[in-house]
């Protein structure tokens, strides 16, 4: 959902977290990964303006904030 807020591929994330693209696939596939690789996927997403919800009684999400 992040990743479609932001209009990104897979490469475009791969680039700006600084990962593989198929680390970006088993992320999203549910796969388990490294907290730094989820950490630095996050990042990224945070530098483009993502922000990550907490659970409030439907659910964690995520919403675009702000457009670099």
């Amino acid at each position: 959902m992040a990743r479609a807020a932001l209009g990104w591929g897979v490469r475009e994330l791969a680039e700006a977290a600084q990962v593989a693209t198929q680390t970006i696939t088993r992320l999203e596939q549910g796969d388990r990964l490294k907290p730094k690789t989820l950490q630095a996927v996050r990042a990224a997403f945070e530098a483009e303006g993502i922000e990550f919800i907490a659970e409030n009684g439907g659910g964690p999400g995520v919403r675009l904030t702000r457009r670099n």
